[in-house]
Parts: C-alpha cells; sequence; structure tokens
C-alpha cells in the first residue's frame, strides 16, 4: 500500500485563496493583533508565520511585544486598549506566558467577540454548547484535513490520541458532534494500544515523540499527527513517519501538516469576525 502524505501547505493556500477573496470584498481592513511576551525564539518564529500569512489574505496584523518582566495588569491594561480599536477583528496572546502571569485572567480580558484562539472562558463554553461562531483552530484544522480525503467518516472508528485542551478535548467535541464513532485516550487509558490497532482514524495530539509505529495501527488506517516534540534538535510529531510508511493509508506530517492549516484556520476565525462587524 502506497501511504499518502497529507500536504498541509497546499490545504492551507487552499483556504488562504478562500478568505482573501471574501477579505478584499468587506468594507474596511480587518487588523488582526498577536501579543508577544518575551523574547523566545520559538514563539517570535510563530509570530512572524501568521503575520506572513494575513498580509498574503489582506489582514492587518500587529504585533504588540512586552518584556518578560510585565504585569498581568499592564497585559490587561493594553488588551482593553486594543478592544476598542474599532477595526480589530481578532486579538491572540502567544503562549506560553511567563510564570508570574495569571494566564486565564488575562484571555479573558479580551473581549469574546475579539477571542480569535477561543481560549477565555465565555468562547470555551460557547464552543462546547455549540453556540460559537468561531473554534479552536487546531481542532478546526484536523476537522478540516479529514474533509479534505473524502472519506465517508460514518463508518470509521475515530480515535483522538490525547485530551488536551487546545486540540484532544475541541477535536473530540466537534466529531461527536456530527455523530461519529468517536474514542479518546489519554494518560489514564488502560488499553491504549488496543484502541490504536481498532482504529480507522487516529487524530494524535500526545507531545510524545514518534510513539505510533506502524506494528500499533491497522493496514490502511489515516493518521492525523497535531503532536510537536523535540528529537535529535528537530520538531517532529507523535508518528514515526518511516515506520507507517507502506501501512498507514494517509498521514499528516509534523512540520508541514497539521500546523500551517491551524494558521489558516485562525484566519478563518478572523474573518468571521469581520464580518459579523458590517
Amino acid at each position: 500500500m502506497e501511504t499518502k502524505t497529507i500536504d498541509g501547505r497546499k490545504i492551507k493556500d487552499e483556504i488562504l485563496g478562500e478568505i482573501k477573496e471574501d477579505v478584499l470584498s468587506l468594507p474596511f481592513t480587518p487588523i488582526f493583533c498577536d501579543i508577544l511576551v518575551g523574547g523566545d525564539p520559538v514563539s517570535s518564529s510563530y509570530v512572524r508565520i501568521k503575520s506572513k500569512s494575513a498580509s498574503l489574505v489582506e489582514i492587518k496584523f500587529r504585533t504588540v511585544e512586552f518584556k518578560d518582566s510585565v504585569s498581568t495588569q499592564d497585559l490587561i491594561d493594553e488588551i482593553e486598549n486594543l478592544n476598542r480599536v474599532p477595526s480589530m477583528c481578532g486579538i491572540i496572546i502567544q503562549l506560553p506566558l511567563p510564570h508570574h502571569i495569571d494566564k486565564q485572567m488575562v484571555l479573558d480580558a479580551i473581549s469574546p467577540q475579539l477571542d480569535v484562539d477561543c481560549l477565555s472562558t465565555v468562547n470555551s463554553e460557547n464552543f462546547y454548547h455549540n453556540d460559537s461562531d468561531v473554534g479552536y483552530p487546531t481542532a478546526l484544522a484536523c476537522v478540516r484535513i479529514l474533509d479534505s480525503l473524502n472519506i465517508d467518516l460514518n463508518e470509521k472508528k475515530i480515535l483522538v490520541l490525547g485530551q488536551g485542551s487546545l486540540v484532544g478535548l475541541p477535536v473530540s467535541h466537534l466529531l461527536k458532534s456530527k455523530y461519529l464513532d468517536v474514542s479518546t485516550a489519554d494518560i489514564k487509558t488502560t488499553n491504549t494500544e488496543e484502541l490504536i490497532k481498532d482504529a480507522d482514524i487516529i487524530i494524535s495530539a500526545i507531545g510524545k515523540a514518534k510513539y505510533i509505529k506502524g506494528s500499533m495501527i491497522k493496514k490502511g488506517a489515516v493518521l492525523i499527527d497535531a503532536g510537536t516534540s523535540e528529537d535529535n534538535g528537530a520538531v517532529v510529531g507523535d508518528v514515526d513517519l518511516e515506520s507507517v510508511a507502506g501501512i498507514a493509508s494517509f498521514v499528516s506530517p509534523t512540520p508541514g501538516g497539521v500546523g500551517p492549516v491551524t494558521v489558516a484556520m485562525l484566519l478563518k476565525n478572523v474573518l468571521k469576525v469581520a464580518k459579523q462587524k458590517i
């Protein structure tokens, strides 16, 4: 069996093309702001990726930078100023924040209408009550990738590995909302390998480098890898790509799979906010 690699960058470009068309039809230029605390090189590179993608779709991107020593209140004050900018259509906080910052208090300072990462208490609750126009970008990216494969999901057993708040929990919710056959596994699950062997589709977000081996999966399984880890200085996912070659039918690589599509879905959230402002 030939294992097909899912090209996240190609899917991202398709989504960005759709977004740009809609942005150009708006009566104003949307602004999207990323708040960066400290000079972490990985965080800074993520901000640059978002900036480049936003410029490709004619969304104005702003970065607000603070030193590590910034207080929770100073961050909240800045967010409240940004909330009032008329053309603002999205504000996100680049995580992680320094330990002395009250992360949830800062996230909750973002107006729910502008919280395009879906991390405020209000938007998170709305999402799980199916009462939100925006959702968690990485979870949305996993679903978009699945949709791009044109597989009838109704006949498939889907396993979500990991139940973290950014990917595992929300993607499980999205798939269960479609009345699909979804199982979940986390650190407390005792029969994880049995569930993996039985699954037709695995969405993994556990952050364990090359954990999923070819010997663990059924032939023809679809692997969506939303995990990231460092392995000998390289960024890798939860799937051992060499090991699953010839066994999986589709696999999304890390990097170049879920990540690019996540950026596109984040900008799609910004566009949704912009449309509500017309």
